[in-house]
């Protein structure tokens, strides 16, 4: 976990990838359940900042 951290602290490609694609998939489990009106309202917007994120993440050093 402390290099977890330490990854995201350095701007590290590694963990800020994986915060993007948890971002991602919070918001495909979003738009797909059907008890909550606001959660599937808000899921383009979590699913459009993931995507974005990856993007610009992917520019990270390694």
């Amino acid at each position: 976990m402390r290099r977890f951290l330490a990854g995201l602290m350095r701007l590290r490609r590694g963990p800020w990838e994986a915060v993007a694609t948890g971002l991602i998939a919070l918001g495909v489990v979003m738009l797909m359940q059907p008890f909550a009106l606001w959660a599937y309202s808000a899921s383009f917007l979590v699913t459009l900042a993931g995507t974005v994120m990856f993007i610009v993440t992917s520019h990270f050093p390694e």
